[in-house]
């Protein structure tokens, strides 16, 4: 009997219900504890909470995480050599403030040994307040209500809340609640247990961990209400204060004690209660950080966080949550008609991307976003390639604030640049402080397409967005330094034409590094270099001033435009005729083909199981490369030759990066494999609600979740933005589905666009009017209007997958059979 589309997920929906609202969980257990500690943290970009149980003792990795607040260590490489990376960054897990014990009868709540008579745990993706109601019964058979609520606030960066409400629903008991602070960098709790997480097996998508103390104690404090703690770290010196007020509201009669250590802040609250009468305690946390700012300093902006909180109130702060959130969902909410389940997943994705981006003002957007230490906190091209598409089009100011980012690290991108001998900038792989933080050179370093994934992004958002003060004064530096170091990095040859070269660089695809000529990074630097100049020649147009003021910052010369141009029009494009395909690189042809239908489900993913030089050797791809770039850059390729390209490369592709299925379900829908682009797009989707890659536990692959959107936006939704500046919709409307709802913002207008399977209704929500090309008939929307454009089907369509092209007796251009085979191991 063939399993149910949710035995796939492998999502028990007996425990975790659908609801197109929340992430309900109906059922305690204290297996995949890592999971459901992401899968239920609340964050707001600045500030991230794990979803550890207010208890703390049954968890896998308690994790409380401030953006960019990072601890420095000296990266120890077996064999030195020039130009190495040199100092890590790892982000510091900050004092956990969650911490709330309850005692009845003086014996703890445990969840994993308690007797729960009732139990829900729901994140509502509404007002982004994770709730728990349990009913326990005590070892003494007493039963107890409990009650709590915990959110990262939106409005206030810094403040994050928390309520804790115990009723006694028998007879009367002593009742202890500790309310905590505790400082757990060093791996162990307040009962010296190791943290399940440092147990387990080598996984380099791991953050490293430290050997010495990172937190050095500053200071520390307690009054009638508040707790405070403060600290330095070790080696980066960044200064951090947290503090806590504490309200108890209760008819029982209590007292309170309070003690405070280097490491730990707690008043615990002991109350002699009476059945029926509630105990609730609200807890109002601030968090500040600094890269230098004396923690004393800090404490007092935590004082003035905490005085608006107790100013506004509780309810106060839920009112404005809920505000901020239906805001957030009325420009950004994808609907999907005729699939509830995948419903709400789209939600819990999109919402995930609020919570890493919305207050990352001054930061970038990690990996993890602050749901997981996973990546060591790290910025990569992630944020531009698969998460800034969705602010460009739903949140413009927190794409604007990503970009400005990049902006302030562009000196140590020139620094960096000039480290491996190159002119211009090139920016880190890896980096929370601006500085190149990635110890392996030939996946991380040699990855120089960073430089036009950044440049991309920037031109994506000027162009929905309209903002050319952003690019005359700080996006056009951006622009112009990455395509003097393209310019610098690659070279001319003649050998039959003249042609633009670059070598020795690895592209999106980690399984083949060190390269010439991958056409993904050639394909992209192209644009980087054109769009350099286009900026440059548009700003003499509109602001004569602010090119003017351009060349004089960044000395850029007439010759040097042409030279960008010349280089662009002549960069190499590897083409193999006698396949019809886009070889991923030069040599990509020369290696044997990986069987990846024939590997073994246990011996994936490959980069776990087999040395990284074995990989290198064979036609094998951790995510897609040349197909991003058919999407990316879909204007440069033909219809003929994306279909080629995909059929060619798809049944190579692993998918052990989770940065791969959404790209490959974009362009299978858009070539015609629409069954297999809902296939990629469903595990695409699940990737952690269903912990698809055993690692969901490091917490949330934020990039998957913008590639989410990307995927019912511009694979379904058949968004495209690179026909001459035009936005184009040529849509693919999965056939289970019965609509598809999505809103994009272009020019400061939204544009809500419903599809079925004959028409697309496009509904201008906001602003004076939008113009798009619906399959090459321009369409104008106007402020408060509907148009709805009659649709001849959904493309084509192709059943099934690709066959494996490469392996069908296939030859390379010099007559050689291509083989197919497994590596021993």
């Amino acid at each position: 009997m063939p399993r149910t589309e949710d035995e796939r997920r492998r999502v028990d929906r007996a425990r975790f219900p659908v609801d197109p609202w929340r992430l309900v969980e109906s059922r305690y257990s204290g297996e995949e504890l890592g999971v459901t500690e992401t899968l239920f943290a609340v964050g707001n970009g600045y500030l991230g909470m794990r979803g550890n149980v207010e208890e703390g003792r049954d968890s896998h990795t308690h994790g409380t995480f401030v953006n960019g607040f990072h601890e420095t260590w000296k990266i120890t490489h077996a064999e030195e050599a020039y130009g190495l990376a040199q100092v890590g960054q790892t982000i510091v897990n900050a004092p956990d403030a969650k911490v709330i014990r309850l005692y009845v009868d003086d014996e703890p709540l445990l969840l994993s040994v308690a007797e729960l008579l009732d139990y829900e745990r729901a994140l509502d993706l509404r007002d982004g307040v994770l709730r728990r109601e349990l009913l326990w019964r005590t070892p003494g058979g007493k039963r107890v209500r409990v009650r709590s609520e915990r959110m990262v606030s939106f409005d206030e960066r810094h403040l994050a809340v928390m309520t804790f409400e115990v009723t006694l629903l028998d007879e009367a008991a002593p009742v202890a609640i500790s309310s905590q602070i505790l400082n757990r960098q060093d791996g162990e709790d307040e009962y010296h247990v190791p943290s399940a997480a440092m147990g387990e097996g080598f996984d380099p998508r791991r953050a490293n961990r430290f050997s010495e103390r990172v937190l050095q104690p500053t200071l520390q404090w307690a009054d009638d209400d508040r707790l405070v703690l403060g600290y330095r770290t070790t080696n980066s010196g960044m200064t951090l204060a947290v503090a806590a007020d504490h309200v108890l509201e209760t008819e029982n009669r209590y007292e309170r004690r309070t003690q405070v250590e280097d490491d730990l802040a707690k008043h615990v609250f002991r109350v002699s209660a009476e059945p029926g009468v509630p105990i609730r305690l609200t807890k109002t946390v601030a968090y500040h950080t600094s890269r230098g700012v004396p923690a004393r300093e800090l404490v007092d902006r935590c004082r003035r966080t905490l005085d608006r909180a107790r100013d506004v109130g509780v309810e106060g702060i839920q009112a404005r949550q809920r505000e901020w959130l239906d805001a957030f969902w009325e420009r950004s909410d994808v609907e999907i008609e005729g699939d509830d389940a995948a419903q709400q997943a789209v939600r819990w994705n999109l919402f995930q991307l609020a919570q890493a981006t919305a207050r990352a003002e001054g930061t970038g957007v990690p990996a993890k976003g602050l749901t997981g230490s996973g990546y060591g906190g790290h910025y990569f091209w992630d944020t531009e390639i698969y998460v800034l598409p969705f602010l460009t089009y739903t949140s413009p100011r927190f794409a604007r604030n990503a970009l400005r980012f990049r902006y302030t690290m562009l000196d140590a991108a020139r620094r960096r640049a000039a480290e491996v001998s190159q002119e211009g900038a090139l920016f880190p792989w890896r980096t929370i402080n601006g500085e190149e933080a990635s110890a392996y050179y030939a996946a991380g370093t040699a990855q120089y397409h960073i430089d036009a994934d950044v440049s991309y992004a920037l031109v994506q958002y000027v162009r929905a967005t309209g903002d050319a003060e952003f690019l005359d004064h700080e996006g056009v530096d951006i622009l112009v330094e990455t395509a003097r170091m393209w310019a610098d990095l690659g070279f001319w040859r003649t050998n039959g034409d003249d042609a633009f070269h670059i070598h020795g660089v690895t592209g999106p695809d980690e399984y083949t590094t060190v390269v010439n000529d991958n056409l993904f990074t050639n394909v992209m630097a192209r644009f980087n270099l054109r769009a350099a100049a286009i900026a440059l020649e548009t700003m003499s147009e509109r602001d004569p001033a602010a090119r003017a003021a351009a060349d004089r910052r960044l000395g850029v010369t007439p010759d040097e435009i042409l030279e960008w141009r010349r280089a662009a029009d002549a960069m190499a494009i590897p083409y193999a005729e006698h396949l019809g395909i886009h070889p991923q690189d030069s040599h990509f042809l020369e290696r044997e083909v990986w069987d990846v239908a024939a590997t073994p489900a246990d011996r994936r993913p490959l980069l776990l199981h087999y040395h990284p030089l074995v990989i290198y050797r064979y036609q094998v791809l951790k995510q897609a490369d040349v197909v991003l770039a058919l999407f990316l850059q879909g204007a440069e390729f033909t219809p003929e030759q994306k279909l080629a390209d995909f059929e060619y490369y798809d049944p190579l592709t692993t998918g052990d990066s989770t940065l791969s299925g959404v790209v490959q379900s974009i362009v299978a829908a858009e070539v015609g494999y629409q069954d297999l682009a809902l296939e990629y797009f469903d595990k695409s989707l699940y990737v952690d609600l269903a912990n698809l890659h055993d690692n969901a536990a490091d917490g949330v692959h934020v990039a998957s979740a913008g590639g989410v959107w990307s995927a019912l936006v511009h694979g379904f939704g058949g968004v495209r933005d690179h026909a001459g500046g035009r936005f184009t919709i040529d849509p693919r409307l999965p056939r289970s589905w019965d609509s598809l709802t999505y809103r994009i913002t272009v020019g400061g207008s939204r544009l809500r666009a419903t599809l079925r399977a004959d028409a697309l209704e496009l509904v201008c929500e906001t602003g004076d009017g939008a113009t798009v090309h619906v399959r090459g008939t321009e369409v104008h929307v106007g402020a408060g209007e509907t148009v709805t454009v009659p649709l001849d089907g959904q493309g084509p369509l192709r059943p099934g997958r690709p066959g494996m092209r490469a392996l069908a007796g296939n030859r390379r251009e010099d007559g050689t059979l291509i083989k197919a085979e497994v590596p021993h191991g």
